[in-house]
């Protein structure tokens, strides 16, 4: 029996309205992305005076930030600081077909920076409002009604949020042949039952949302600021913060009280709250800037905080720590017939804890065919994601190598597509340190990938599903039948990226496959986490009004994607927030 807290979409006569539904959206959609909005709350920090002052102010209009700030001004002054820019009138952002090309622009304008885990894996943060759903491949899938249980949140409140973000960014995807495919070799393989199309995270194959709407045109946590209250908030981009202000008085907890920020000329400005005892400074910098924002502040552990000359305002050792990221490995499957272009769409959520899903065709960049700028999409090692190298050997020269070789290749080299596995939670856990006192650096963050054995398992089996998909009588259409799993796990000749590296040893393990081949699916999460860091309400324990509201405070990642449960969460603790401020100032 489902238990209250599970939105039933997914089942019975719930499928036919939620598909109803996703139709409405898709005309909504096709609305919005007609014309970007004009937002007359959001200006360049440039244009911020020395001073300001505030009931709530923002660090980070990511994910999160965005529906949380959107929330708050509803019935308090917000300011929203962004380091990036805006997305809109960016195709590099808004148009499916150009995915890939703003995770390969290394500029300093980029809505993407690159940073290299000290595990060699190459990742990227955002760098642009709306946050890492101006970058992702779009999918949108809800979080298990077990981990939303485990968290403590309100069921109700949680679904009314989710419902709330999918009214703006949410759709059906057009599931085409490549997909289809892949979703009957998922149920072939046994990974069932068929879900059908829906949000919920049930075990089984389903057919996820997506935030491209039905013309490829992506839909953002910064359209979310449509739902906020013009007179309430302030956006300011190209703001980056660099500290926290804290007062201290004697033997008192230490109560964050302003920012100072600079921006893109350089000039500093400071922010602060008004006076008021529940107004707050909120974090929603992600999972790499937010305990980076604290360290730099001086909440975080004290002989690493003086070892970059920062006054230690807190000693919390486990700022930084318990950093995650859900490995990735795929198998590029070379197609005898033309597949069209997609990114997630499908999932098979398995019950050993691997999640199975794929991408097809080949993404121009931006470019027109025939081009240098061709490439896997999702896979390509523009991107970082070269797993023809094991991690710590994907150096630049590489990276160049293999793009070199990905352009000289034959067309037909670029029908087929990649099935993928990821892995649940994950258990491997790192940490994260700075390495300057400059908060537009990357911090160093290390992830232990595989370091727990269970990992590992997870991957292996995820592996063997893969295997049997290509196997399938569902799949026989895009499969060459002379490549059998070991063919396409060492073949490096004709396909320069993401295959297995050569050995010296006929056949390589899947263990050594899943070192060899890890990428990142950009699911890292971790630093700020809630009973470490902050509490069940978010709120940083040994200090006052400060809270950080992201996945840095998650210990796993929810469900096959994190992005939906972030916008959720800022949206939920908004409330959360409003409804304890009116209850507190309700005459007794």
């Amino acid at each position: 029996m489902k238990d209250k807290y599970h939105n039933t979409m997914g089942f019975g006569w719930w499928r036919l309205v939620g598909a109803a539904l996703a139709g409405i959206l898709f005309f909504h959609g096709l609305c919005l992305s007609e014309k970007a909005p004009n937002y007359s709350f959001t200006h360049e920090a440039t244009s911020a005076p020395e001073v300001s002052y505030y009931d709530y102010i923002i660090v980070g209009g990511g994910t999160a930030g965005c529906p949380l700030a959107a929330t708050l001004s509803q019935n308090y002054t917000v300011l929203l600081l962004e380091r990036g820019g805006s997305p809109y009138g960016n195709p590099n952002i808004t148009d499916l077909a150009a995915f890939g090309a703003a995770l390969s622009d290394l500029s300093p304008k980029s809505p993407s920076q690159r940073f290299i885990s000290e595990d060699g894996v190459i990742n990227a943060r955002a760098r642009v409002l709306g946050g890492g759903s101006c970058i992702n491949a779009g999918f949108y899938s809800r979080a298990a009604t077990d981990y939303v249980s485990k968290a403590g949140w309100d069921g109700q409140l949680v679904n009314e949020s989710y419902r709330w973000v999918e009214n703006k960014v949410a759709f059906l995807p057009p599931v085409r042949q490549w997909q289809s495919a892949v979703r009957d070799g998922l149920l072939e393989a046994g990974v069932v039952p068929n879900n059908g199309f829906t949000y919920d995270h049930i075990n089984g194959t389903k057919v996820g949302g997506t935030i491209f709407d039905r013309d490829g045109h992506r839909h953002t946590a910064a359209d979310l600021l449509e739902y906020a209250n013009p007179s309430g908030i302030t956006v300011l981009l190209h703001a980056s913060v660099h500290k926290i202000l804290f007062r201290i008085k004697g033997k008192s907890r230490p109560l964050a009280h302003g920012v100072t920020f600079r921006d893109a000329l350089g000039m500093k400005h400071r922010a602060y709250l008004k006076i008021g005892s529940k107004n707050e400074i909120i974090v929603s910098s992600g999972a790499l800037a937010s305990p980076q924002l604290l360290m730099l502040s001086g909440v975080g552990p004290s002989q690493h905080l003086k070892a970059h000359n920062i006054t230690v305002v807190l000693d919390q050792p486990l700022v930084g720590q318990g950093m995650s990221d859900n490995s990735m490995n795929a198998i590029f499957v070379p197609s005898p017939v033309p597949v069209e272009v997609s990114l997630i769409q499908v999932v098979g959520i398995t019950s050993f804890g691997s999640y199975i899903e794929a991408s097809s065709g080949e993404n121009f960049a931006g470019t027109a065919p025939p081009s240098p700028g061709r490439d896997f999409g999702m896979f390509s090692p523009k991107i970082g994601q070269l797993s023809t190298l094991p991690p710590k050997q994907r150096t630049p020269e590489a990276i160049a190598k293999a793009v070199e070789a990905m352009s000289a290749l034959d067309d037909a080299a670029f029908r087929g597509g990649f099935i993928l596995e990821k892995i649940m939670g994950p258990l491997s856990t790192g940490h994260l340190q700075l390495q300057n006192r400059n908060p537009n650096d990357n911090p160093s963050v290390t992830f232990n990938y595989f370091k727990e054995p269970e990992d590992l398992q997870r991957c292996v089996n995820g592996i063997k599903v893969i295997e049997t998909i290509i196997e399938s009588k569902s799949f026989s259409q895009f499969r060459y039948d002379s490549l059998s799993l070991p063919a396409l796990l060492n073949m490096t000749a004709s396909f320069p990226v993401n295959l297995l590296p050569k050995h010296n040893n006929a056949s390589t393990s899947l263990e050594q496959f899943c070192k060899d081949t890890v990428m990142t699916i950009w699911h890292y999460h971790g630093g700020c986490q809630v009973g470490r860091v902050v509490d069940h309400d978010y709120k940083v324990l040994g200090v006052d009004a400060l809270r950080v509201i992201d996945g840095s405070t998650f210990n796993y990642s929810p469900g096959t994607n994190p992005q939906a449960t972030v916008m959720m969460l800022g949206r939920y603790m908004g409330v959360r927030i409003l409804s304890e401020r009116l209850a507190n100032d309700k005459p007794k």
